[in-house]
């Protein structure tokens, strides 16, 4: 990683992406597969934002079928398995459980809804079985699946997937969808980004730009130091911001706008013991998910509501907990209580402004738009899901081949990220492995260390042949020698970068522990600058 002041100002790049979440990393990391010179800048830390607050599903999204989002749909559907290839180590398969009865609704401006309250009356937008099912048809053919499982119907009772409901659910069906975990994913994306050329700049904000001889020169902050960086063109991936930078930072005209949707979680304690998740559809004709969460939880949401300010950091309300815990028992057995809520995270989707009469409604497909009224170019970027990412890049490096010399084609598909050079189903082999040659691990040890660095434990653990060689334990065994990494390779600052964003240890450590690790980490930075400034000065 490369501070702001070692990139000279003399240096004309040929990309500027402001924004280090998933859509400016994959950017990134085409376009510099690709041959092109990139600075990435991102105010806070990578995926900071959105990119950290998803469901972490790879999935196409079987509630836009009802929208006729058939194109996004099919997209989505065809990168699963593309992406769980490339990422065997973050990303797994997951079965869905979704219960069927017959009071179930549709959400009353659906297109589907809709046609079917002309077709159909005397449905009273009620959701069929036969419709579902058809849904559910399309869902597993659009994609052309060749290693996720078709869709099964279930008879719940004396089955374990109907042990936590309620006996009034006899019927349901399953299907499949995958598992990812988005902030790794951001972080991934930038390290092979970086070593395919590409110049990332963590804590560093673009604070101004303007066009000088049809050059991009743009002022980044970072910390109290102000450098000016030159780019042919800029991206604009700011997410939630993207409408800031285009009027307050670049001060362009533009009609283009951002909806900001919130999406809030909670999460409980284990609700089930089986390793299924469920979709639930509610009275109202909205859907949530729970899923088994990092072993010991279960993971409930989303909310779909209004976020007016992106500088006003969103938060599960307590309506929004409550309206979640409500939502799921109405199928659990057990209700859901807000007692029971261990940890609530809240993230702002920047959807495209098309206009939908509500949040749940608005596109989540993704809109690019070139600018040049400020003398320059600029890609903005609006809207998009983390499972299309890679296809919102390749569209990106489209949108720029328009306006630079780009000479190499599409390249992404198959190609693995840092860790995931092994079988999609490799997982548990490469754990056993682990175990094998590290006998201090447990297996619960070892199967984190494979779900966070794939092959790349290895490199974590080195030459290790007890506990004590990894240095410090700051507890979940989480060790000196994996923070030591994560700082150095994976550009971690601060206890919460790690707790939080490169892993969900944050779960498991006290609040004393947290700080203490925070103080290390100081301390190491701290250190690593003076040696730094030694050999400089």
């Amino acid at each position: 990683m490369r501070s702001a002041a070692s990139t000279s100002a003399v240096d004309v790049h040929d990309l500027l992406i402001i924004g280090g979440g998933i859509n400016g990393c994959g950017i990134a990391r085409d376009a510099a597969g690709r041959g092109l010179s990139v600075v990435l800048a991102e105010k806070g830390d990578l995926a900071g934002a959105t990119s950290s607050a998803s469901t972490k599903l790879f999935h196409g999204g079987l509630r836009y079928l009802e929208y006729f989002e058939f194109r996004l749909v099919r997209e989505a559907l065809v990168e699963r398995e593309t992406l769980l290839r490339a990422m065997p180590h973050i990303s797994w398969p997951m079965r869905f459980v979704l219960p069927y009865h017959p009071d179930m609704r549709f959400e009353s401006d659906t297109p589907t809804s809709r046609l079917l309250s002309r077709v159909m009356p005397w449905m009273k937008g009620r959701r069929p079985a036969w419709l579902i099912r058809l849904g559910l048809f399309l869902y597993d053919t659009l994609g052309g699946r060749k290693i996720l499982p078709a869709t099964t119907t279930l008879t719940l009772p004396g089955r374990p997937e109907g042990v936590p409901l309620q006996e009034r659910f006899v019927k349901a069906y399953e299907y499949s969808d995958c598992w990812v975990e988005d902030s790794r994913l951001v972080i991934l994306n930038a390290r092979d980004a970086e070593a395919r050329g590409a110049t990332i700049l963590t804590h560093s904000e673009v604070i101004s730009a303007v066009v000088e001889d049809g050059i991009w020169s743009v002022t980044i902050a970072s910390g109290d130091k102000r450098n000016i960086l030159r780019a042919r063109m800029l991206v604009n991936a700011a997410g939630p911001w993207a409408g800031e930078v285009i009027h307050g930072k670049l001060r362009l005209n533009s009609r283009e706008s951002v909806r900001l949707v919130r999406g809030s979680h909670i999460v409980t304690a284990r609700l089930y013991d089986h390793d299924k998740c469920y979709f639930f559809q509610g009275t109202d004709g909205r859907i949530i998910f729970a899923i088994p969460y990092e072993q010991d939880f279960t993971l409930i949401g989303t909310t779909d509501a209004e976020h007016d300010d992106p500088n006003r950091a969103p938060v599960c309300t307590e309506a929004e907990r409550d309206y979640l815990c409500d939502f799921a028992s109405q199928y659990f057995k057990r209700p859901v209580t807000p007692a029971d809520v261990v940890w609530s995270y809240s993230g702002v989707r920047p959807l495209y402004d098309d206009g939908a009469s509500s949040a749940t409604a608005a596109t989540r497909d993704y809109t690019l738009k070139i600018d040049r009224s400020g003398g320059a170019p600029v890609l903005n970027i609006f809207g998009g899901k983390i499972t299309t990412y890679r296809r919102l890049a390749e569209s990106a490096l489209d949108q720029i081949g328009t306006v630079l010399p780009v000479t190499k084609g599409p390249w992404t598909a198959g190609v693995t990220l840092p860790g995931g050079d092994f079988p999609h189903d490799g997982q548990t082999a490469l754990a056993t492995g682990l175990c094998r040659d590290y006998p201090f691990l447990t297996e619960a040890w070892a199967r984190r260390l494979v779900r966070a660095y794939g092959t790349e434990a290895r490199e974590v653990l080195g030459e290790a042949k007890s506990p004590d060689d990894l240095g410090r334990d700051f507890g979940a065994s989480l060790t000196e020698a994996e923070v030591i990494w994560l700082m150095s390779r994976e550009y971690a600052r601060s206890a919460e970068d790690v707790l939080w964003r490169r892993s969900k240890l944050g779960l498991r450590l006290s609040d004393d522990q947290a700080r203490a690790l925070d103080a290390w980490m100081a301390e190491q930075a701290g250190t690593a600058d003076r040696t730094l400034l030694s050999r400089t000065g």
